[in-house]
């Protein structure tokens, strides 16, 4: 069996790999957060006969930064809204929210752990926030949870600004840190240095690894095999990689390349069918051009989403000659 693994690793799986999925988190972007109860339902349905380990509800975000009247339940994570939805989560799958630095009133929102439906607060940060994020990590670890940080936007990161962080986060009680792939501009190898990097605090530290990768440059999958390949055990993928902009690691192929039996994918082809493609004829999200020319450039994909909501969507080179201008 040894040989086998070494030779031919791809034939047998690796039982530490723990999957998440995000898809009504990082989804909500695309509708503020507006999914109806049965949308919410039935990925956490999925979730659970499919054998995912962790499922992201949404955000905690800060009720006086952002209005209730433009944003959907899926925003705050309200206690009620969360129970109204999975009760009281009487399964192995484990709950998540995320807590933007600066972004939510995490000491009065994020309720101690032994009231609340979740498990695990993720918290995402930029790498000049992350003063900001320590505090945050301690505060819900404290308060009896799992905790992640997501340092967003590694792309932009100078290397001696993430060695400065990861030493930091390394003092914390987080049990993992992501590698985020925010504006989707990242190709394998320098997604496999940056694992390498983590992966070494992390084997220092008794911590793990995550993933989180767009799909601006079609990469999305591809980094992620790569991302596992160095180490990486926590996975983030959604749903027909339902996401932000060009949108994530698609959850039906990572599954299938895990190889692990604990896995069923049947599940989630029936939510495919029933909830993502329908929502498709509504909603769009993938490696649109505008995406792909941000993804190149290692831009935020805020000008490619407010173009694609323009007369102008389809105006590939003057959006092209703009991002170059600007840049």
């Amino acid at each position: 069996m040894s040989e086998t693994k070494e030779n031919a690793p791809w034939v047998t799986f690796r039982p530490e790999i723990k999957v998440l999925d995000c898809t009504v988190r990082d989804g909500g972007l695309i509708n503020n957060h507006l999914f109806e109860d049965d949308f919410v339902k039935a990925v956490y349905d999925t979730a659970i006969e499919s054998g995912i380990d962790y499922m992201e509800l949404g955000y905690k975000a800060s009720k006086t930064q952002f209005a209730r009247k433009e944003h959907g339940d899926w925003k705050f994570c309200d206690e009620d809204s969360m129970r109204r939805v999975v009760g009281d989560n009487d399964t192995k799958l484990k709950l998540t929210a995320m807590a933007d630095a600066g972004k939510t009133d995490y000491k009065t929102d994020i309720l101690p752990a032994e009231q609340s439906v979740l498990d695990c607060i993720r918290v995402a940060t930029y790498a000049h926030q992350i003063p900001t994020a320590v505090e945050m990590i301690k505060d819900a670890h404290d308060k009896g949870y799992e905790t992640c940080c997501n340092i967003m936007a590694i792309s932009t990161v100078a290397d001696p600004e993430i060695d400065k962080a990861l030493e930091i986060l390394a003092e914390t009680p987080v049990e993992t840190i992501v590698v985020v792939d925010s504006y989707g501009s990242l190709y394998h190898e320098q997604i496999r240095a940056l694992v390498k990097k983590y992966v070494t605090m992390a084997n220092a530290t008794g911590k793990e690894v995550g993933i989180h990768t767009h799909n601006n440059m079609q990469l999305a999958f591809a980094n992620t095999i790569e991302a596992i390949i160095q180490g990486a055990n926590r996975i983030d993928a959604t749903m027909l990689g339902l996401g932000r902009g060009a949108g994530n690691c698609p959850m039906e192929l990572l599954l299938g390349f895990l190889k692990n039996p604990k896995f069923d994918l049947r599940p989630v082809f029936k939510l495919l069918q029933d909830h993502l493609m329908p929502m498709r004829r509504t909603k769009e999200w993938g490696a649109l051009i505008p995406y792909v020319v941000t993804g190149l450039l290692n831009q935020h994909p805020r000008a490619a989403m407010r173009v694609r909501t323009t007369e102008e969507k389809n105006q590939f080179l003057e959006f092209y000659d703009a991002c170059t201008t600007e840049a």
